[in-house]
């Protein structure tokens, strides 16, 4: 079974997109890394070395998602939802830089696409729909679990999308039309998403059930409780 996720290798693309996106992710991750001076804390540190640690164990493990085709969590709505989309964006680069240094998981050219798509597109999309639905995220536990599903779902379909584009732009489609290659990468993408928001879910679910404090989506509500014992306060 053959994995199709984000994660491009060397030779994917010419070597002037591979430079242009890694100025792209160089830049990103500088912002990333300034927004991140507030956000981490005592709470929030040790937390973001678990996810980073998390997400790491979590994108080498492989589910299936057609015959012959599998994918792997990407991680950028995780991240996001739990540490916020500075520390999440760090978190996520991490992991991605470990894999490529350590074990040839994604080219070292392409690393700045795979950043891009993964690190920075990922998490910034998948934190502003978890942010956009955070008033139902907010209500109940079974509310937050299903924003963090949406928000993984559309994370993974848009960072696809940043791969497609960056296709576009300087990528060796070996004889396959463009549109071909967009169809397929985003349609497996769409099921990739459904395993990546359930694992968000979960994962999310889990922490709100034991610590719903340290789920920095959810900071500045009120009612922190509300999440593990909705019941007894409604």
């Amino acid at each position: 079974m053959s994995p199709l996720a984000m994660h491009m290798s060397d030779g994917l693309l010419n070597a002037g997109t591979s430079v242009l996106f890694g100025a792209v992710a160089v830049i990103g991750v500088a912002v990333a890394m300034a927004g991140s001076r507030r956000d981490l804390d005592d709470r929030t540190a040790p937390l973001a070395g678990l996810v980073a640690a998390f997400v790491f164990a979590a994108q080498m493990l492989n589910f299936p998602v057609l015959p012959g085709v599998s994918g792997h969590l990407l991680g950028g709505a995780l991240a996001a939802i739990l540490v916020g989309p500075w520390v999440g964006a760090l978190c996520v680069t991490i992991v991605l830089v470990i894999q490529s240094l350590l074990f040839a998981d994604g080219g070292l050219t392409a690393l700045g696409a795979n950043v891009t798509n993964m690190a920075l597109i990922g998490t910034v999309v998948g934190y502003v729909v978890a942010v956009a639905l955070r008033g139902l995220a907010r209500r109940s536990r079974a509310g937050l679990v299903g924003v963090a599903f949406v928000a993984a779902f559309v994370n993974t379909v848009v960072a696809s999308a940043g791969f497609v584009l960056e296709f576009a732009i300087g990528g060796d489609a070996g004889g396959v039309s463009f549109g071909g290659v967009a169809g397929t990468v985003l349609g497996v993408h769409c099921l990739i998403g459904i395993g990546e928001g359930v694992i968000t879910a979960l994962t999310v679910g889990a922490v709100a059930s034991v610590r719903p404090d340290l789920v920095y989506l959810l900071r500045g509500n009120e009612k922190p409780l509300e999440i593990r014992e909705g019941a007894r306060h409604e």
